[in-house]
C-alpha cells in the first residue's frame, strides 16, 4: 500500500506562512461541493452540508484504500467560497444574506461514478439530508493573493484587509470569491490557535 499526503504535496498552496500575503497560481482541482446560503454559524444547512461533505470524503478514502489502487491519503481539510450578489457591499451584509460553496478538495483517482456508487452506500447507513446536493465538480482560480490567519474567525478582518490591499498595490483587483480553507478542528483547538488560509483570486 502506497501513502500520500496531499497537503504536503502542494504546500505552497495549503501551508502557507501568516506573515506576508504571497501570489499562488491555483491549478484545476476536483471539488465535492454543495451550494447554500445563510449565517454558517447557525444555518442547519452549513451543518448539514460539511456533515455530508466529510462523510463521504471519509467513505472515498476507505475505498480507494481497500481497492485495486491500495492508496491511504489524508481527508482534505474544508474550505469555502463566501459571495454576495452585490459584493461592493459584501463585508457589511448580516451573515443571513450570505452565499456559499462548502467543499472538500478529492485526489484525482475519484470520478462521479465511484461518488455515485459511495453515496448510495453512504445512504443505506446514515441520513445525511445534504448527501443529495454534492456534485462532482473541477474548480481552477489561477492567480491568487493568500495569507494565514491565526484566531478565530471574527478576528478574520484584518487578514482579509491586508490580502486586498496586496492586489490593490500590484494594480489588481478582485476576482471571483472570496476562500477560506480551514485547517484546524475547531471542535478542538482554541479559537486563538485556529488556522484559516484566507485567499483572493486576482
Amino acid at each position: 500500500m502506497s501513502k500520500r499526503d496531499l497537503k504536503k504535496e502542494l504546500k505552497p498552496l495549503y501551508q502557507p506562512r501568516a506573515s506576508d500575503v504571497v501570489t499562488v497560481h491555483v491549478p484545476s482541482f476536483n471539488f465535492l461541493m454543495i451550494d447554500g446560503k445563510g449565517d454558517p454559524n447557525t444555518a442547519i444547512e452549513y451543518k448539514q452540508a460539511v456533515e455530508a461533505l466529510f462523510s463521504l470524503s471519509y467513505a472515498l478514502k476507505f475505498t480507494i484504500k481497500k481497492g485495486p489502487l491500495g492508496i491511504d491519503y489524508g481527508v482534505m481539510p474544508l474550505e469555502g467560497l463566501w459571495w454576495a450578489h452585490d459584493m461592493e457591499n459584501f463585508g457589511s451584509l448580516p451573515k443571513d444574506d450570505w452565499l456559499w460553496t462548502a467543499m472538500i478538495m478529492q485526489p484525482e483517482m475519484i470520478d462521479q461514478d465511484m461518488a455515485n456508487e459511495v453515496i448510495e452506500t453512504i445512504k443505506k447507513k446514515k441520513d445525511l439530508p445534504a448527501l443529495d446536493k454534492i456534485r462532482l465538480e473541477s474548480f481552477e482560480e489561477g492567480r491568487a493573493a493568500q495569507i494565514m490567519h491565526i484566531g478565530p474567525f471574527s478576528e478574520e478582518g484584518p487578514t482579509i484587509q491586508k490580502v486586498h490591499e496586496y492586489i490593490r498595490e500590484l494594480g489588481f483587483t478582485n476576482r471571483g470569491k472570496h476562500h477560506e480553507i480551514y485547517l484546524s478542528d475547531i471542535r478542538r483547538a482554541a479559537p486563538e490557535k485556529w488556522k484559516t488560509i484566507v485567499r483572493q483570486p486576482y
